[in-house]
């Protein structure tokens, strides 16, 4: 899952982007209005974290453009501005969530673990298929009720292949999932990661799909 991170507080942004990558998301920190709509007009994202108070353009002109364009993954508002009034605009301008400063980054990661299901269509923040179960707020997985140990990166990619459902993921379109900006990128990590986990689930349960990329098997 990758995340864009708006916020021109560095200790903030340090403490949110450090928790993030900790629950194995990639991150994008930009820190000004520009900078994401550069960041969101060139790169694909599954939520975005958006403070308000941002310089050159404040944020809820962003969030505004954002929507205007016809962007339509889940944004949390994430702001010291308490009033009602703001809280309505934000909301009424596009925001899934709206989060008050200071906050507990407990709270946050429920929050985007609650906006992204709502975004899948997902009522709990467990997937399931084919005998393999996913916990996101425990980042548990198990088979056949068996815990399986995944590293950060194997969890991302079954993610990724999991909130696909039957739809076929390219190479290129975990990469974007699983790495964020600066990280370093091996031409064949993709590949050594769906080996393990086919190791770990079941030859069966990763169906390549030549010159296209990779999908779950059907379940029976």
């Amino acid at each position: 899952m990758r995340v864009l991170l708006v916020e021109d507080d560095r200790m903030i942004g340090e403490s949110i982007e450090e928790a993030l990558r900790g629950e194995n998301y990639a991150v994008d920190w930009v820190r000004d209005g520009h900078s994401a709509e550069l960041a969101f007009s060139t790169q694909s994202y599954d939520l975005m974290l958006l403070d308000l108070g941002l310089p050159k353009k404040n944020g809820l002109d962003v969030l505004h453009h954002y929507r205007k364009q016809g962007g339509d993954i889940p944004v949390l508002v994430i702001t010291a501005r308490d009033a009602k009034a703001s809280r309505i605009e934000g909301l009424d301008a596009g925001a899934d969530d709206y989060l008050i400063k200071p906050f507990d980054i407990d709270e946050l990661m429920a929050r985007i673990r609650a906006v992204l299901r709502r975004h899948r269509g997902h009522i709990h923040s467990i997937i399931t298929h084919a005998g393999v179960t996913m916990n996101l707020a425990t980042h548990e997985v198990t088979l056949d009720g068996l815990i399986v140990h995944l590293s950060a990166r194997e969890f991302s990619v079954l993610r990724a292949l999991l909130d696909s459902g039957s739809n076929v993921v390219s190479k290129m379109q975990l990469e974007d999932k699983i790495y964020g900006w600066g990280d370093e990128v091996e031409s064949n990590a993709i590949d050594v990661y769906i080996h393990h986990l086919r190791k770990k689930l079941g030859a069966d349960f990763i169906k390549n799909v030549r010159g296209v990329g990779y999908k779950l098997t059907a379940e029976k």
